[in-house]
């Protein structure tokens, strides 16, 4: 049935858009935002596009480098735990390993926020974290956009989605193509499940472990939504002051795939890479899903990064190099004749 002729005038907020919330957010998102300014930023948040003079010295050849994400489901224990300020650092640092893995450095990101109801204070926590991993990067929250779609989003939800640009020298690109039979693969550790798995870490720990976010599990030594919650590491400080001094074949981030769907990205069609899964250690909280949900490994090792959250591959010489680093790196796998194939042994 039609509604009925309104007796008094209908307004935007009658729809449930609300303006003035609108404005609020955007007044804190703008002081969040300036955290992360230098001269390279004429123009930030308020004008229709960001302005952004990139500082090109010591770059011959600049080719630019983009990518855009989001922290999928990861959002859902935020709602669960009224704990917004982790999700925004997530996404920068994830868009940030995806450009590095071709040896790009950040300039500027930018940002999507679609709510049903716009609460600027779970607007600003959520900015909060973004603009706290882009200081960490050096880079500009050069601008974004926030939306308020009523009846689209269940009540005090919301999505995210960043956008990314860094730079590279065009002949500093790595993409994989040089790496050969006999290099070695490296896996530096994740912190976590990072922004990837979460659909099934939520089934198993809420659904058939029966947890609330806040219990305690012994295993883990913290809540269980401590442990989903860490928030999604950053490789860029460790990788790319190294990119100008040694010869890396190739780099993948551990995202979506677990490390088959990732690594396979960067190989060559004529060599297999064979990752020894009993080479690393496997983090406490990975061996907890696979034995509370009685998880199917193969499985598990496509869903989640099983503790490797950034791979390296290098010859040995330059290997040795990058373990005399003060960093944990594992050695979990070397390449070989193939076809292009990533196979885990054990």
């Amino acid at each position: 049935m039609p509604e009925k002729s309104p007796k008094s005038k209908v307004t935007y907020a009658d729809s449930g858009v609300n303006i003035a919330a609108g404005d609020s957010a955007v007044d804190r998102i703008k002081k969040l935002a300036a955290i992360t300014y230098d001269k390279q930023v004429l123009q930030g948040i308020g004008a229709f596009g960001g302005f952004f003079k990139p500082n090109l010295k010591g770059v011959k050849n600049p080719v630019l480098v983009s990518s855009a994400d989001g922290v999928g489901t990861k959002l859902k224990l935020a709602f669960m735990t009224n704990r917004h300020d982790t999700v925004g650092e997530d996404l920068v640092n994830h868009c940030v390993n995806d450009i590095l893995v071709h040896g790009a450095r950040p300039l500027f990101f930018l940002d999507y926020i679609a709510t049903g109801k716009l609460e600027p204070k779970i607007i600003a926590e959520v900015v909060s974290g973004m603009s706290r991993g882009c200081k960490n990067h050096k880079m500009a929250l050069l601008g974004g956009e926030t939306a308020e779609m009523p009846d689209f989003y269940q009540p005090s939800e919301y999505d995210v989605a960043g956008f990314i640009v860094g730079i590279v020298d065009e002949k500093k690109i790595v993409n994989g193509s040089t790496i050969q039979d006999g290099d070695i693969v490296l896996g530096l550790p994740s912190t976590g499940l990072h922004t990837n798995g979460f659909s099934l870490a939520r089934k198993v720990a809420f659904k058939i472990a029966g947890l609330k976010p806040d219990d305690k599990v012994r295993e883990l030594g913290s809540s269980i939504s401590d442990s989903l919650l860490k928030v999604h590491r950053s490789y860029f400080s460790f990788i790319y002051p190294l990119l100008d001094k040694l010869d890396i074949h190739g780099m993948a981030h551990i995202t979506g795939g677990g490390i088959p769907g990732n690594l396979v990205r960067i190989l060559p069609k004529s060599v297999n890479a064979e990752i020894d899964t009993s080479s690393w250690k496997t983090p406490a909280l990975f061996e907890w899903l696979g034995k509370a949900g009685n998880l199917d490994g193969a499985d598990m090792y496509k869903a989640f990064n099983m503790g490797v959250g950034f791979i390296i591959v290098a010859n040995k010489k330059t290997v040795e190099k990058i373990k005399s680093k003060n960093e944990t790196v594992y050695t979990i796998g070397c390449i070989v004749k193939g076809t292009g194939k990533v196979k885990l042994v054990n």
